[in-house]
């Protein structure tokens, strides 16, 4: 099982400025994590759901092929569902927009049924600082590529995160593809 693949061109320029554009528009909530706690130490950004936002359909269905593709390819894990919404992050420098080490898949509900996570660039790499997603699958970090429309998916117990924003606004998609527990 591969610890991450990269896909370029997940998503077009034009995909990932419409979905910028539309999450800027929409009301972004203070980003949370798993049990609905806040922890600003932990992660500080914005988010708002994909299924929130209007003609969103298309982008869904290339992600789930995306998916599907890349399970084939590289993790082969049982998968049966996309039960969650994907979420756009804004992480904006004014805030330190950062997300410490964690992982995806959680104890309880949804989240316990995580197998795959999916992160799109969705801003241009010179837009922002900093803001760089990290993996640490094995005894080393990886830094993700930062292209725009450029997926990174991974297991979702890989250890990840994203370091602090220090200049501009990093955008980014998250995406979880569940299936049954390992075992």
């Amino acid at each position: 099982m591969s610890p991450f693949l990269v896909r370029e061109g997940a998503l077009t320029p034009a995909d990932c400025a419409a979905l910028v554009a539309k999450a800027g528009a929409a009301g972004m909530q203070d980003a949370g994590l798993a049990g609905k706690t806040t922890d600003h130490a932990l992660r500080r950004a914005d988010v708002v759901w994909l299924d929130d936002l209007a003609d969103t359909g298309g982008v869904m269905d290339r992600l789930i092929r995306l998916v599907a593709d890349a399970n084939r390819d590289g993790f082969d894990v049982a998968l049966d569902d996309f039960a969650e919404s994907a979420q756009i992050a804004r992480y904006d420098a004014s805030r330190q927009g950062h997300f410490g080490w964690h992982s995806d898949i959680g104890r309880t509900g949804l989240a316990a049924r995580r197998k795959l996570t999916v992160v799109v660039q969705l801003s241009d790499p010179a837009d922002y600082a900093g803001g760089t997603l990290e993996l640490w699958p094995d005894a080393n970090t990886f830094p993700a590529p930062a292209g725009r429309g450029t997926a990174t998916l991974f297991s979702s117990f890989v250890l990840h995160r994203v370091t602090p924003v220090t200049m501009g606004t990093r955008w980014s998609l998250t995406l979880w593809a569940h299936g049954p527990a390992y075992r």
